[in-house]
Formats: structure tokens, C-alpha cells, sequence
């Protein structure tokens, strides 16, 4: 006896779905988990994870922050790249913050939980802060010294063109003071929260200032990976951070860069990218060659 069409078409189907299910939902997780049972694999499938003691510490593949309960850099240990994945270093909500090259104004409204910053502001902050803690030059073009981003909004008499009618320092609100006295002869006025002066038709003009041209700050201490979870930091950013762990655990500079060549990664397959720090085992290793007492 012939099947009608319609029936024959849904038999094929369901026979399709019982297959693939098998073959797709059973039989490829589990070769995955048979493979990450693999001696050698094993440890990565898992996450890499690093214990001391018995005890979970973190994961060699995942960044994590050395900070005290205030959110302040613990001065004993290396730090680690910013990150913009959740509160940060979070697996589950992996990713960058999104903001490009034009990111330079703020948005000022009085209100610390409804103000944000700009990519450039975030950068100028960051590498002020890693200067007074490291003790480096923390100047960047494009800062003002009180770590924002150094941006006029200049406005002319006819708009485009004409002479300077007023100038307003778009990133630093009163009771900060502009970071240049006047511009083009007109006085430099503090921002007041809450004003769009693009949309007064200000011309954005970041001012590039008196930074050196290579900022003493490397430029992965300022801004995040593309994951978030990048658990590695550059040689340059390793190195301005040496004196002031030797200092804070009583050795030998030295003897901490020792220990950072001894836990820094080559380019991936010898050309790809460059070497890097991994923060969690340096600072691990430090804990046992240098603990504090």
C-alpha cells in the first residue's frame, strides 16, 4: 500500500530530525568531551584552571583584577589590561566597549550614574592614574592634566567661519578649570551639565598639547582587548610596573624581571602577534618567591 504524498513527506522528516538529533545533539557533544579527556587537552577543556593550595585562583586563559575592596590597585602586584566585559574580566558577557576614534566628548549631566565618559577621556584617566602609581610620565596627546579628554567645542560667527565668538572646554564641568586659559584670543569657559554644544553648533576641536610623542604609558594599560579577557600585558607595561613591586616586596628588580621573562608567552606560532605577560602566574610566582609578610 502506497503512503499519501503528504504523509511520505512527514515520515522523511521526522526520520531527518530523529537523525541529526542523534548525530548532531549525542554523538558530537560527546566525542568533544571524549576528545577534552584527552591527557594534554584536558586542563583547557576545563578552562585552564589555576590552583593554590586546593584552592581555584583563576584561569591562565582569563584576565582578572589585583584591586582592593575600593576598586584601588593592590601596589604588590603586577597589573593587569582594563577591561570593558561586564564589571570586568566576566566570561559571560565577553566583549569590548564598542567605542571608536570619535569618542572624544563626555557626556556631562551633573549626575555621576547617568554621566559617561569618552574613549578618549577613559584613555586620558587610565594613563594618569598608571602614572602616579608607577611613577612614570602619565601624559598623553589630547589630555589635560587633570586626566579628560582635552576637547574645545569653538564657536564662530558664522558658523563654519568667521572669528572665535566663545570657546567652551566640553569635558571639564566647574569647578574644574579649563586646561587652556583662552583660545584664539576668546576666554575658555567650563562645560555646564546637561548642554549639547554640537548641537549649538560648536566645531569639536581636540587640542593635542605638550605630551611626548610616545607616551611613557603603553598603550595596552589604557585601553581593553576586543574579549575583555585578555590575560596577558605587554613587555612595556610589565617593565614600568618592576620598581614598584621590587619596592613594595622588599626585592631586587632584578629578580622580579627574571621572573617576568621566565612566565612571558613568544608570538603565537613565532610571527603572530607579540609576546606577552601572563599577570596571574607572575603574580603567583611572585607570592611564593617574594611573599609579604
Amino acid at each position: 500500500m502506497r503512503l499519501p504524498s503528504w504523509l511520505a513527506q512527514h515520515l522523511a522528516a521526522l526520520r531527518a530530525v530523529l537523525v541529526l538529533t542523534v548525530l548532531l545533539g549525542l554523538a558530537y557533544p560527546l566525542a568533544l568531551v571524549a576528545v577534552g579527556r584527552i591527557p594534554g587537552l584536558d586542563g583547557r577543556a576545563d578552562g585552564s584552571l589555576v590552583t593554590v593550595g586546593g584552592r581555584t585562583v583563576g584561569s591562565s586563559l582569563i584576565g582578572q583584577s589585583f584591586t582592593d575592596t575600593d576598586g584601588n590597585a593592590v601596589p604588590r602586584y603586577f597589573q593587569s589590561r582594563p577591561s570593558a566585559a561586564g564589571d570586568g574580566y566576566d566570561p559571560t558577557a565577553s566583549a569590548a566597549s564598542n567605542l571608536g576614534p570619535e569618542s572624544v566628548v563626555d557626556t556631562l549631566t551633573g549626575d555621576q550614574e547617568t554621566s559617561s565618559q569618552s574613549l578618549l577621556t577613559q584613555v586620558c584617566a587610565r594613563s594618569r592614574a598608571v602614572g602616579e602609581l608607577d611613577g612614570v610620565d602619565g601624559r598623553r596627546p589630547y589630555c589635560t592634566p587633570d586626566g579628560v579628554g582635552a576637547v574645545l567645542a569653538v564657536f564662530r560667527r558664522d558658523g563654519l567661519t568667521g572669528p572665535v565668538t566663545r570657546v567652551v572646554s566640553v569635558n571639564q564641568s566647574a569647578p574644574a578649570t579649563p586646561f587652556v586659559t583662552t583660545w584664539q584670543g576668546v576666554p575658555v569657559e567650563p562645560a555646564r551639565p546637561g548642554q549639547d554644544y554640537v548641537a549649538l553648533g560648536g566645531l569639536i576641536t581636540p587640542v593635542r598639547g605638550d605630551a611626548p610623542q610616545r607616551p611613557a604609558v603603553p598603550a595596552d594599560a589604557v585601553t581593553t582587548s576586543g574579549s575583555g579577557l585578555d590575560p596577558h600585558i605587554s613587555l612595556a607595561y610589565a617593565e614600568i610596573q618592576v620598581a614598584r613591586v621590587a619596592r613594595e616586596r622588599g626585592a631586587d628588580p632584578a629578580a622580579v624581571r627574571r621572573l617576568v621573562a621566565a612566565h612571558t608567552t613568544s608570538r603565537a606560532l613565532g610571527f603572530m602577534g607579540a609576546p606577552g605577560v601572563n599577570v596571574l602566574e607572575l603574580n603567583l610566582a611572585l607570592d611564593e618567591r617574594f611573599p609579604v609578610r
